[in-house]
């Protein structure tokens, strides 16, 4: 499953290199409370040079996670947490950078399974695996500086804004659920 940290140990040698950056920094034992899952590009095998480690959790206590945060990596180079409202829903997050890669650690008041990093995630890996030749298509506008999610718009000719269209499209295809 996409959401086993294990999946990336035994992955590509940059899944590999993931995994033993978020071990040492002990992200799952450490933010466990709430409960810590890698999105984006690198565990559906999408990624670029530029691609970051994008770890969403469900975040209610804001402060106690700023302050848990700040006390684990606050010494990382280039730390920097910030809080907003996203599509209006309160959001905190953390970026710096580790071992070659740089991190976000993304925070909003509700399940990993409900943000939309996650639903845009297995919507994406769900459409190259009924679409092989989607993943090629896919990397040759990344490579050219496409966001993930404009990408697939693009590569699937989805009208309006990438993002929503994605998730339509999903519940349409019937990988998420309706709601």
């Amino acid at each position: 499953m996409l959401t086993n940290w294990q999946t990336l140990q035994a992955g590509n040698p940059k899944q590999q290199l993931a995994y033993r950056a978020i071990c040492e920094l002990r992200i799952p034992e450490e933010l466990e409370s709430y409960s810590p899952v890698l999105c984006g590009t690198i565990p559906i095998e999408i990624d670029t040079d530029q691609s970051d480690l994008d770890v969403i959790m469900e975040v209610h206590d804001f402060a106690r996670f700023q302050q848990q945060v700040i006390s684990l990596y606050g010494g990382v180079q280039d730390f920097v947490i910030t809080q907003k409202e996203r599509s209006g829903i309160p959001t905190i997050k953390a970026n710096f950078f580790y071992s070659g890669f740089a991190f976000e650690l993304f925070g909003q008041p509700r399940p990993v399974i409900e943000q939309n990093a996650y639903l845009h995630m297995i919507v994406e890996h769900a459409l190259m695996e009924r679409d092989p030749g989607l993943r090629e298509t896919i990397l040759r506008l990344r490579e050219q500086g496409i966001k993930t999610e404009p990408a697939f718009a693009y590569a699937l000719q989805l009208p309006g804004d990438p993002y929503m269209a994605l998730l339509d499209l999903g519940k349409q295809l019937g990988i998420l659920p309706d709601r």
